[in-house]
């Protein structure tokens, strides 16, 4: 909403309630509401807003969620028993779908998110004063001519699309906030949606049913707001737990979904994309016709994605390698039919380059570090190095590695004690990244480190260094690709031959 005046012009006899314990948001607020509505009147907490809407009439109540004596959602509840028609928005700082779902069932008119944008507030509110326009309109001249009553009846119809569609755009919001967690799954769904909907059109499906599914694709991964970020965003392979964990996903967008009449069918689709026709997906083990086919649509476009997508431990495959995949699983995985579809909407699809879950931005490059850095040195750990190892059997990228070993380290500890060892670990790995400085180090075994990166590394220049400390140290060479080193228990075996 960008007009301004026509905003203005809707709003001028309306008044409104706002709820905010933060004075400063406070202040803004009326500071700008007052140049559209004829009255802002403005609550520090749930108790005292309640109050006041006992004692005086407000066409549109806006209230925070968090505050002290009585939050907002149960400050807006009370309100609706009092009037279920009053309007009331949301705003708040806070994405867990708790809340949204808690607002839901009170039927809030409106749900924004700070911080906000007040082109999104304006849309919102001239939707709220439009539908309180029409509805006064309809209280006029209810007793007026049918086909004013169906004319209305019709109008009645778009605003209940309207708030649907308010509904969904709130769960895009949510899905928005989910894959902007993590930049591989940025765009995940999208193409998903995109891929279902070509495949969708060569079966020659209906219009309405490629609809819901283009749609079911779009929130398919909408449970995993609800997901822990150490196991939704951890770039390496999952444990067999945190795999489980990851899998519930499916149960939780089908529960936050099913409970809506207008998101049922999107809801029987998106519980049924992980199941495969053999019995060996998730959650449930259905197997063959239990599957519906806009889920085994799904479950070939998610596939298909993840097989052409750059994950951190696997190269990706072409578009032509991952239907000769999905072909050779058609009637064991997946359906045939949806597969022989698939081979022929996908032949000619062009993925992106740059998807990929190496780290690029300040933001990846931490979360990066949370799960890959050593605690104690900042250097690489061990994980991150059979990572590299794995990778480079698809690369080539590095010939060899250095191995630095510490010996006498056990004697350094017990006349320095723990903590003078872990100081001489720090300036170790300090150390090593000065002189190394275009090549990865990693600390492994406590007290050893690898280096990778460049070949002819000469770790000579570390045995001054600790031997002053009276720590000896060696370092061996070892050629990369012609010992087959392709993880680390592959090097950890070599080393120990």
């Amino acid at each position: 909403m960008n007009d301004l005046k026509k905003l203005k012009q809707i709003c001028k006899d309306l008044t409104i309630l706002y709820v905010e314990d933060e004075i400063k948001i406070q202040n803004q607020a009326v500071a700008y509401f007052s140049k559209f509505f004829s009255l802002v009147d403005v609550a520090k907490d749930g108790q005292e807003g309640l109050e006041k809407y006992k004692s005086n009439h407000y066409d549109i109540v806006i209230t925070d969620i968090y505050m002290p004596k009585l939050d907002g959602l149960d400050m807006s509840k009370q309100i609706k028993d009092i009037d279920k028609n009053q309007k009331i928005v949301i705003v708040s700082g806070c994405s867990d779908s708790e809340n949204f779902l808690k607002s839901l069932k009170i039927g809030i008119d409106g749900y924004i998110l700070k911080p906000f944008e007040f082109i999104q507030i304006n849309e919102i509110i001239y939707k709220i004063a439009n539908s309180i326009k029409e509805s006064n309109e309809n209280e006029l001249y209810k007793n007026k001519l049918e086909e004013l009553v169906y004319i209305k009846t019709i109008e009645a119809r778009e605003l209940e699309k309207e708030k649907i569609k308010n509904y969904k755009d709130a769960l895009l919001t949510l899905v928005d906030l989910t894959e902007q967690r993590d930049t591989y799954t940025g765009g995940h769904s999208l193409r998903v949606a995109k891929y279902c909907k070509f495949i969708a059109q060569e079966l020659d499906m209906k219009p309405k049913d490629i609809d819901d599914l283009y749609e079911a694709a779009i929130l398919h991964d909408i449970g995993k707001i609800a997901i822990p970020d150490s196991i939704l965003l951890k770039p390496g392979k999952l444990s067999k737990v945190e795999y489980s964990i990851i899998q519930l996903h499916v149960k939780l967008g089908y529960e936050l979904l099913v409970k809506y009449p207008m998101f049922k069918n999107i809801a029987n689709i998106i519980k049924v994309h992980h199941e495969r026709i053999d019995g060996s997906g998730y959650p449930d083990g259905l197997k063959g016709d239990e599957i519906n086919l806009c889920g085994k649509i799904m479950g070939v476009a998610d596939s298909f994605d993840a097989m052409t997508t750059n994950r951190i431990y696997k190269a990706k495959k072409t578009p032509q390698e991952a239907l000769k995949e999905l072909k050779s699983l058609a009637g064991v995985r997946f359906d045939e039919k949806v597969v022989e579809a698939s081979i022929v909407a996908l032949k000619d699809i062009e993925v992106q380059q740059e998807i990929t879950q190496d780290p690029f931005s300040e933001m990846e490059k931490e979360r990066f570090s949370y799960f890959y850095k050593d605690q104690l040195t900042q250097v690489y750990n061990k994980n991150y190095l059979d990572l590299i190892l794995n990778k480079n059997k698809f690369t080539n990228k590095y010939k060899e590695l250095q191995i630095l070993f510490l010996k006498n380290f056990s004697q350094y500890n017990k006349k320095y004690g723990w903590i003078g060892g872990d100081i001489l670990l720090k300036e170790i790995s300090a150390l090593l990244e000065k002189i190394y400085q275009d090549a990865l180090v990693f600390r492994i075994h406590g007290d050893d480190f690898v280096i990778i990166g460049k070949q002819g590394l000469i770790l000579e220049d570390m045995y001054e260094f600790c031997e002053n400390k009276l720590v000896k140290c060696s370092h061996l060479t070892v050629n990369i690709q012609e010992n087959n080193i392709n993880s680390l228990k592959d090097l950890e075996n070599f080393i120990g031959n």
